[in-house]
C-alpha cells in the first residue's frame, strides 16, 4: 500500500470521525437548545399565570372596592333621608295646634306627675302646664315641647320633651323604617 493510499484512508478516518463528532455535537446543541426553549417556554407560562393571578387579584380588589363604596353612597343616601323624615317629624310636632299639644300634655303629666314635684316646660306652655298639674312649676327649658319632671331632691328626672321622645321612638323604630322605605 502507497503513502497516498494510508494518507486517503487516514483522511477517511479523520473525516468520518469529524462527521461522526459534528453529528453528535449537532444532536447535543440541538437537545440543548430545546430543552432551553422548553424551560423557557414553561418560564413564560409561569409569569404569564402569575400576571394573570395578579391581575384577577388586582380587578377582584377594585370590584370590592367600588361595591363598599356603592353601599357606602347608599347608606349615606338612606341616613340622608330618615335624618330628612325625622327634622320633618321634629317640625310638624313644634307646628302642633295649641289643642293637640294641651292633650299631649295633659296626657304626658298625668302618667307621671306621682311622687314627683317640679315641673320644668317650653314658655310658650307655661300657662297651659301650670292648669293641668298640681306640680310646683320650676322654670322654663329650651325644647318643641312637653315637659321635664323632677323628684324633690332633684336627684331623678323625667325627660318628656317632644324631641326626646320622638329621639326614643325613632331609635326604636328605626331598623322598621328603614325595612319600609328601602325595600
Amino acid at each position: 500500500m502507497g503513502l497516498d493510499a494510508i494518507v486517503e484512508e487516514i483522511r477517511a478516518k479523520g473525516k468520518a470521525e469529524a462527521d461522526r463528532i459534528s453529528g453528535e455535537t449537532y444532536q447535543e446543541a440541538s437537545k440543548i437548545i430545546a430543552d432551553a426553549q422548553s424551560q423557557a417556554a414553561r418560564i413564560k407560562a409561569a409569569r404569564q399565570e402569575a400576571v394573570r393571578k395578579e391581575i384577577d387579584r388586582m380587578r377582584q380588589q377594585e370590584l370590592s372596592s367600588a361595591n363598599l363604596e356603592v353601599k357606602r353612597a347608599m347608606l349615606n343616601a338612606r341616613k340622608e333621608l330618615l335624618d330628612e323624615v325625622y327634622a320633618n317629624a321634629k317640625d310638624t310636632i313644634n307646628k302642633f295646634p295649641a289643642e293637640r299639644n294641651q292633650k299631649l300634655l295633659k296626657l304626658i303629666i298625668v302618667k307621671n306627675e306621682d311622687s314627683n314635684t317640679k315641673i320644668y316646660s317650653r314658655a310658650k306652655d307655661r300657662s297651659a302646664v301650670q292648669k293641668l298639674t298640681k306640680l310646683n312649676y320650676a322654670g322654663e327649658i329650651d325644647c318643641i315641647g312637653g315637659v321635664v319632671i323632677e323628684n324633690e331632691a332633684g336627684t331623678e328626672f323625667l325627660d318628656l320633651r317632644y324631641e326626646t321622645i320622638l329621639k326614643n321612638a325613632s331609635e326604636r323604630s328605626l331598623k322598621e323604617v328603614s325595612d319600609i322605605l328601602f325595600r
